[in-house]
């Protein structure tokens, strides 16, 4: 039976299959084309012509679907970042050009396949989270278009709920990449601070913005972050991915929750039942929930508008604000003017008091895996936020402005839909953080917290569960490589012992409970205060040992192996089932003055008969 095209899901599983199958190309783009023709969202402020389009799908002409990862995907692009040959109006006319080559980051996704279908509306400079701050229209929630779509990342967002696109494009410096996430039922990445170049996109706060991913999967943020995480000589503030390190996803974990005196709706009775299903979500997935004090967090927050940073987008329009102020959104215009009048010292204070509070933020990791927050706590209808800009958009940033100010990495991921209040119907999503390069670790329990629900894919007919997992494989290169060590352990570093803060404090996780190969002789040694035992491989006569294997950070193994003392040492340990971790060794002179255990097989077992 030959595919109906208009009943097609544009998530990357869905259009791998079809490839695979024999769909043309150009079937594809021309299906997709067909859906954004029909925006009545105001989600485009330009799509492309079969003009401008065509070299994109030229370029796939006699290439091999399966060799390139996002072969024939169509995408949307905020329209503040480059398209070559398009003009790029950071929702502006005025401030229009027309650049001569596309974003750094478009160029590595067109490379994969990947084919541009327009630029998408935006709060105007992406000054906004509502969406409706554009002279090109107030961009419409998928749901209801009564209701704001979030912003800044209005028509990104609009153009994926919608099913017109694969993906797409945004940019977030406050939550512009989250917000229209939550309110359109998509997954919106915020990446670490320069994990995507910023080479060819107009700068918000440029010390502090990053371009963000909306997808209707979990895997299909990831597949998309794996293309375009290049590091970019060109941008000064591009970092390449580090190893993510212990991979808290798959459980058990800790998450941090707000503590109930922290946490704000904003009347949205619906979204406080959400969030208490969330937490119980995250509960079933193998999480513990720790409350967390957020006070450091929203005080961090405030700086972001009330303080300096605020200058940032001053001087990123500088010349055109001065010239054309009339040209500017009024709500937007006194913001971006208000960063005029900050000083130097302004800058200095508040970066020294950012860095006292990043201090304070940052010690909760060492007792929590993830924070778990609402994304924003309500939602408004588009002509009550025209009524009251200012402050019902500072209503919507209550949970994400903070996150880029402390270099924390988030991803946004539906909850539910609001089942009363004004908002009946419409989605609603939570954000999981966690500090910057665990991208991929976020995306995994993201994907799992997704899939624990019965959600449509965005506002389409599909569904998540038509849909694969997440890829162990499509990752940002360089994002998991040595990134942790496993370490087998038998005596006081065991879990509860003595000794086994020294693990968790450098963010071990314990992976499980193992046996050793029986060819060890066990003994408590000699000496303490802490009691500690030694295994010593022997030809004959050895047994099996219990043991835990737990894994460490790599960049924190150097200094637990500095800390033992003679005469055990890290060596290499022979399992029941044959393979070699690393773990806990012991001279055979160590053992001279200390007690055979061996028999016993556990050191817990010893402990014990020592009353």
């Amino acid at each position: 039976m030959p595919l109906n095209l208009e009943d097609l899901s544009f998530d990357l599983a869905s259009l791998r299959a079809a490839y695979a199958a024999g769909t043309p190309v150009r079937a594809v783009i021309a299906e997709a084309m067909r859906r954004c023709a029909s925006d009545a969202h105001h989600a485009f402020i330009h799509r492309l012509t079969d003009a401008e389009i065509e070299p994109y799908v030229a370029h796939l002409d006699g290439v091999d679907p399966a060799s390139l990862p996002l072969y024939g995907v169509p995408f949307a692009i905020k329209d503040n970042i480059d398209l070559a040959h398009i003009p790029t109006t950071a929702g502006c006319p005025e401030y229009a050009y027309t650049p001569t080559q596309s974003a750094f980051l478009v160029q590595q996704l067109i490379a994969a396949g990947a084919v541009p279908l327009g630029k998408a509306n935006l709060d105007q400079f992406a000054t906004g989270l509502n969406g409706t701050r554009s002279p090109y229209g107030a961009c419409r929630n998928a749901f209801n278009p009564e209701f704001v779509s979030g912003g800044s990342s209005s028509g990104s967002a609009v153009s994926v709920a919608k099913g017109w696109v694969s993906f797409s494009l945004g940019t977030d410096t406050a939550g512009s990449g989250r917000v229209p996430a939550s309110f359109n039922n998509l997954i919106g990445l915020k990446p670490s601070l320069g994990l995507l170049s910023a080479t060819g996109v107009v700068p918000a706060c440029r010390s502090v913005d990053t371009v963000s991913i909306f997808a209707l999967t979990a895997a299909d943020a990831q597949a998309v972050l794996a293309v375009a995480a290049v590091p970019d000589a060109a941008d000064a503030f591009s970092r390449a991915a580090k190893p993510f390190g212990v991979d808290f996803s798959a459980g058990p974990f800790r998450f941090g929750v707000p503590r109930p005196q922290d946490l704000a709706f904003f009347g949205n009775d619906a979204a406080i039942g959400l969030f208490a299903q969330s937490i119980e979500r995250l509960h079933a997935l193998g999480g513990t929930a720790v409350e967390v004090d957020l006070t450091p967090f929203l005080e961090a927050a405030r700086l972001l508008y009330e303080g300096p940073w605020v200058a940032e987008r001053y001087v990123a329009i500088q010349d055109f604000i001065e010239a054309q102020p009339e040209a500017v959104f009024p709500p937007v215009r006194s913001i971006i003017q208000g960063g005029k009048a900050k000083t130097a010292a302004d800058a200095f204070a508040a970066s020294y008091k950012l860095k006292a509070l990043k201090r304070v933020c940052d010690a909760v990791w060492q007792d929590v895996d993830c924070l778990l927050t609402p994304t924003a706590g309500t939602i408004y209808r588009i002509a009550d936020m025209q009524a009251d800009p200012i402050r019902l958009n500072s209503n919507l940033g209550y949970y994400t402005n903070f996150m880029n100010l402390l270099d924390y990495a988030a991803v946004a991921v539906p909850a539910g839909l609001q089942a009363s209040g004004d908002a009946q119907g419409l989605p609603w999503g939570v954000t999981l953080a966690a500090p910057a390069f665990k991208d991929v670790p976020l995306l995994r329990l993201a994907d799992r917290f997704h899939r624990a629900q019965a959600l449509s894919l965005g506002a389409t007919p599909a569904t998540l569960a038509d849909t694969p997992a997440i890829s162990a494989t499509d990752l940002p290169k360089g994002s998991n490589t040595a990134g942790t060590v496993k370490v087998a352990v038998c005596g006081a570093h065991l879990s509860g012992l003595p000794l086994n803060w020294q693990l968790t404090q450098r963010g071990a996780r314990l992976l499980g409970a193992v046996q050793s190969a029986p060819e060890y002789k066990f003994y408590a040694l000699a000496g303490g205060p802490v009691q500690r035992p030694g295994m010593v491989r022997v030809k004959e006569g050895g047994a099996a040992i219990e043991m835990e294997v737990w894994e460490l950070p790599a960049e924190n193994f150097g200094s637990f192996v500095d800390g033992i003392p003679a005469p055990l040492g890290i060596g290499k340990v022979k399992l029941a089932d044959g393979s070699w971790v690393s773990g806990f060794v012991c001279e055979a002179v160590g053992v001279e003055g200390g007690t055979e255990i061996t028999a016993l097989g556990s050191w817990r077992a010893w402990l014990t008969k020592q009353g």
